[in-house]
């Protein structure tokens, strides 16, 4: 079974994300789900970005990289949204990383190991969040580092559907979701 650090959005550590944490130990796989603002989550992007913004780029990824420290090399690094940013910070640091799963954002991974295995998952269309320029980048770049990837687009959901306690939750685009995330564990 897989390591997996999963990195919350800009909205913090929701209860969605431990649930998300606590599916993929049910499924026999090590976890954790750090606190990257150790501040209570916010109940709008734009608290959000202010609570973000109050805690700081260098200490988000300073608490990444400590709840990496006693995880394995190949860890699978997953980020949603803001997390992609966090995921994209600490993967030149985690070269032997097995994977990683980009959920809500495509970010721009810059330096790819070659044969990274990643999922990228995008509402379809997100034209504030993930335009679709962004993910053919992230596409053409993964394909250039000759990684092997997979795109998932999900039709009509909001930006981050998988979490339960926001209006864009789509109970059966999170459903494809975890099961998809699952098969690429359990291949990890």
């Amino acid at each position: 079974m897989a390591s997996v650090a999963l990195f919350h959005s800009v909205y913090g550590l929701r209860p969605a994300m431990l649930t998300a944490a606590e599916r993929l130990r049910a499924a026999g796989h090590t976890v954790v789900a750090p606190d990257l603002y150790g501040l209570p989550p916010a109940d709008t992007v734009e608290e959000g970005f202010t609570l973000a913004d109050k805690v700081g780029w260098a200490a988000i990824t300073d608490r990444a990289r400590a709840a990496l420290r006693d995880l394995p090399p190949e860890t699978v690094l997953a980020g949603f949204s803001m997390g992609v940013g966090v995921v994209e910070a600490l993967l030149p640091e985690r070269p032997r990383a097995a994977g990683v799963l980009l959920v809500a954002s495509a970010g721009s991974l810059s330096r790819v190991p070659p044969g990274l295995r990643a999922q990228l998952h995008v509402a379809d269309p997100d034209p504030e969040f993930v335009p679709p320029e962004s993910v053919q980048r992230w596409t053409e770049s993964m394909a250039r580092a000759g990684a092997a990837f997979e795109v998932y687009r999900y039709p009509g959901v909001g930006h981050l559907w998988p979490d339960e306690d926001l209006s864009d939750y789509d109970r059966p685009a999170a459903d494809r979701l975890w099961q998809r995330c699952e098969e690429f564990l359990r291949l990890s």
